[in-house]
């Protein structure tokens, strides 16, 4: 057997090696954590339930959801320790905000802008946004006015010359000439 033949094997045998390799640092881990529970201690249970701690044992961690309620849960659905920082800011809303109260940013921005005079100072104009009608726009108003009226007149013209030719067609031939789309016997 060559080498060559055997490569893809070898390429398999360490893959499979490196996976299980980190699976088992990761579970390792997390035994580790669970192990180091202490009561007093925010956790959050692998079905997302956050509680604290009350008690420890062997197999089993006694949790504090609330008052008057404790649940009893097995060490393995324990999905997370979590510092009390990280616990008070979900649980309780609480932020430890470390920074100082100055950086904070104002909830208007009049405060952001050097030389912005005070809202109050401003010279305050009425701005009507509402549509006027001005003499300018009267001229054009009639204009067009104007000429719908003349395509409806020469439309109007256009019919009655169409239906007198209907009839003296009719009247030559002796036959109703034959209906097209969009044509009725209503006169």
């Amino acid at each position: 057997m060559s080498i060559y033949t055997l490569l893809p094997f070898l390429v398999l045998i360490a893959a499979m090696f490196l996976m299980t390799r980190s699976a088992k640092k990761k579970q390792q881990q997390a035994s580790q954590m669970r192990n180091e529970m202490q009561p007093g201690s925010g956790v959050r249970t692998i079905g997302g339930m956050y509680a604290t701690v009350k008690e420890v044992t062997e197999d089993t961690v006694l949790l504090d959801a609330g008052p008057g309620v404790e649940l009893v849960f097995a060490k393995n659905a324990i999905g997370a320790v979590l510092t009390d920082d990280e616990y008070n800011r979900i649980v309780h809303g609480v932020e430890h905000d470390l920074k100082s109260d100055a950086d904070l940013v104002p909830d208007d921005a009049s405060s952001l802008t050097a030389d912005a005079a005070p809202a109050g100072d401003a010279d305050d104009k009425v701005i009507d946004l509402g549509k006027k009608d001005t003499a300018e726009d009267a001229p054009a108003a009639e204009a067009k006015t104007a000429e719908t009226a003349e395509k409806t007149e020469a439309a109007d013209t256009a019919d009655v010359k169409d239906t007198e030719g209907k009839d003296a067609a009719e009247a030559t031939t002796g036959e109703a000439p034959k209906k097209t789309d969009g044509e009725s016997d209503a006169k």
